[in-house]
């Protein structure tokens, strides 16, 4: 599933619909129009989003509104969570080493 929302979110168009839609629903038009592209483009853009889970779309009379699905970021949000803790504790271990308490190495230049 992450290499599924990395590729959907590769694409600049597509991380800025998602970045959009994370302030509140659009309609397609409203999601075209600061990119300059086509109704069917912006289709197309939609289509990759909602393959990947990550939008639904639904229609309101003629128009079609797209949401973000919150829920679908989950998996994103424990991945990075995962990795700062990764880092933390690495930066951590380095902090140690560096004051020389876990090398046995103290005050030697």
């Amino acid at each position: 599933m992450l290499t599924t929302t990395f590729g959907a979110l590769a694409d600049p168009t597509r991380l800025a619909i998602v970045s959009r839609l994370s302030r509140g629903e659009a309609t397609m038009g409203e999601l075209a129009e600061p990119h300059r592209i086509t109704l069917p483009a912006m289709t197309k853009h939609v289509g990759v989003l909602v393959d990947a889970g990550l939008v639904t779309r639904r229609k309101v009379g003629r128009m079609v509104v797209c949401t973000i699905r919150p829920e679908a970021f989950s998996e994103v949000e424990e991945w990075l969570g995962d990795l700062t803790s990764y880092w933390n504790s690495t930066v951590d271990r380095l902090e140690e080493l560096l004051r020389g308490g876990g090398d046995g190495h103290r005050g030697q230049d």
